[in-house]
């Protein structure tokens, strides 16, 4: 197998596996905290974090007029924003 076709492979698979990150894993996540009305329990920093990485990937993505990093991140924003979202509103009904 040539460097190209590994380089595809590698490229299906992160892209694949990214998006199954943000329209399974982190739905549902979201879920269990409003199912719950809770956040106890979930990493505040990491999602901070998560949040924070997502919004510079999208800007990257823009500045190299790259609508697939855009769209990929920016589900990202969303779906972190969400539950960023959930651990402020939940934190101030204790």
């Amino acid at each position: 197998m040539d460097m190209l076709n590994i380089a595809l492979v590698v490229g299906l698979l992160t892209t694949t596996l990214s998006i199954l990150v943000k329209v399974i894993g982190f739905p549902d996540q979201i879920r269990k905290n409003h199912q719950r009305k809770s956040t106890e329990g979930v990493s505040t920093l990491f999602y901070v974090l998560s949040f924070l990485v997502y919004i510079l990937w999208t800007i990257h993505g823009m500045f190299q007029k790259d609508w697939v990093v855009i769209l990929g991140q920016g589900l990202g924003i969303i779906t972190t924003g969400v539950v960023v979202y959930q651990i402020i509103i939940y934190k101030k009904k204790k």
